[in-house]
């Protein structure tokens, strides 16, 4: 049981690691119109409480992509936040059938 446990909590701070290395931070080819788009602004958007955390420490990180093409960014950022939130749905479906 407890090795179980050890190796549980182990494997969830490499796969917290992974997903905190590929956190949004300063674009390397800002200057060769590599902007980011939707599915970058979808990924940012769903790792951002963990991109939040560590940009705490590391100022290097940032929880948004300064330099994306606009609103197609901007939705997948939206996007994928509330997929990793939950979204609101569920909740008002929950609501009418409480009634």
């Amino acid at each position: 049981m407890a090795v179980r446990r050890f190796l549980l909590g182990v494997g969830a701070i490499v796969l917290l690691g992974l997903i905190a290395g590929c956190a949004a931070g300063p674009n390397p080819v800002q200057g060769s119109g590599a902007e980011a788009g939707f599915w970058l602004g979808l990924w940012h958007g769903f790792i951002s409480p963990i991109a939040f955390i560590v940009s705490l420490f590391n100022h290097q990180v940032g929880i948004y992509e300064v330099y994306n093409n606009g609103g197609w960014y901007n939705f997948g950022f939206v996007f994928g936040a509330s997929v990793f939130f939950g979204g609101g749905g569920g909740a008002g479906a929950k609501a009418s059938r409480r009634r």
